[in-house]
């Protein structure tokens, strides 16, 4: 099948619900499944002209043009930004990436540690400054990584230093010298795609074997969401969907424009048994501030609540009002399956088995919910205030988010 890596191989398998986890485990959860319904469309047939009236027709169009004036031609030019010019321009910008950790082998009397190949995936250079180039990758090419090897176009291979990476939004940002620098690959505006526009991508599918592989196809769908296990947390990934070839090892790699523009970085696929064509690239326009802040930073400050989250569908209803006391109308919400010490949480009281239902009146369902409100739509320092229910009774207490970087949620 080759090789995404171990975090994208989990993604790209259907996830099966587990057996009923323990209340007080830290951070349960369960990914949601969607099913993207394909329309079909019917073309009707149109009767064809006979022999005759096609002859009466070219006879009639011929009539006119005798006595028609004159009129001068111009020959129309192609298209300068074909495929293949823009694989040319690109090429060089383009970057295969392999994920070096250390293994550690033991014989009766010795032991011995070496660098090995861990994964490997795709990557595109998107900016050069003074003497250093930035490369953007996925998050999951390069995660648990030892160290960072870059192969060029050329195919020589360099070290790449690890700038910043952001498990949530699948996004890392690599350093190499600026002497490997020969094409910076442009970044394009996401939000003026349409759905059916002709795309191209470019990487590695498979490993290096298959280097600069080159596919074609459209744009599906420029307003999805997937529901992503990452390694903190659930988190619904904004993405779009398109059709041309994403294997195993394309990840990270460029979703390019027919002007020759990155408008996405490829970064997953459904690769359920008699499911085609479903592929999903991270919008170059929400790669831009995280990239933007990665090299700033090297890693997203977000606001930080400090509770660990456990999905209600992993325990059973009998617990739920039993146990829990919770009344059988609540049906939606989250439960807080552990509290930070001295997190904000804490401070505002939260307990283990609150269940969560709102924040600031907006509905919560699920930790992915959780996730998206608290760090889309609140900012550090700010008060936000949870509705949940405590043993059955309903409250609402008032939380005041911090700076630390979010861990559990």
């Amino acid at each position: 099948m080759g090789y995404y890596d171990q975090t994208e191989i989990t993604r790209e398998q259907k996830k099966t619900r587990k057996s009923i986890k323990p209340i007080v485990s830290s951070l349960l959860s369960g990914i949601v499944g969607g099913a993207l319904v394909l329309g079909v469309t019917t073309y009707k047939q149109e009767q064809q002209p006979t022999v005759e009236q096609n002859t009466a027709a070219v006879e009639a169009v011929t009539q006119n043009n005798d006595s028609a004036p004159n009129v001068s031609t111009q020959e129309l030019s192609t298209n300068s930004s074909s495929i293949a010019d823009i694989v040319d321009s690109l090429t060089p910008a383009i970057v295969g990436i392999t994920n070096m950790q250390t293994q550690t082998s033991r014989d009766f009397f010795n032991s011995s540690s070496e660098s090995v190949e861990a994964g490997t995936g795709s990557g595109f250079i998107f900016k050069k400054e003074g003497d250093a180039g930035y490369i953007l990758t996925n998050n999951h090419v390069i995660e648990g990584a030892q160290s960072i090897e870059v192969t060029l176009y050329n195919g020589e291979k360099v070290p790449a230093e690890l700038v910043g990476t952001d498990a949530l939004t699948d996004i890392a940002v690599l350093k190499i010298d600026a002497e490997h620098v020969e094409v910076v690959a442009e970044l394009g505006d996401s939000s003026q795609l349409r759905t059916g526009e002709d795309v191209i991508a470019i990487g590695n599918p498979l490993g290096e074997e298959f280097s600069r592989t080159v596919t074609q196809g459209i744009i599906s769908g420029i307003d999805r969401t997937i529901d992503v296990t990452t390694s903190e947390g659930n988190w619904a990934l904004d993405v779009l969907q398109t059709d041309a070839a994403i294997n195993p090892g394309n990840s990270g790699g460029p979703l390019i424009n027919m002007s020759g523009q990155v408008i996405g970085i490829n970064s997953l696929k459904i690769s359920d048994s008699g499911v085609e064509g479903l592929g999903f690239a991270i919008p170059s326009n929400d790669v831009v501030p995280i990239a933007e802040e990665l090299l700033s930073n090297g890693k997203i400050q977000r606001p930080f609540l400090g509770v660990g989250l456990v999905e209600m569908s992993e325990v059973p209803q009998y617990y739920l009002q039993q146990n829990m006391s919770l009344p059988e109308e609540v049906t939606e919400g989250v439960i807080v399956g552990n509290v930070s010490p001295a997190s904000p949480a804490d401070e505002a009281g939260l307990k283990q088995q609150d269940v969560i239902i709102s924040m600031n009146d907006q509905k919560i369902t699920s930790s992915s919910d959780l996730r998206k409100f608290l760090y889309s739509e609140t900012e550090i320092g700010e008060e936000v205030k949870v509705t949940l229910y405590r043993a059955g009774e309903k409250m609402t207490v008032t939380i005041k988010l911090t700076n630390k970087d979010a861990t559990n949620a």
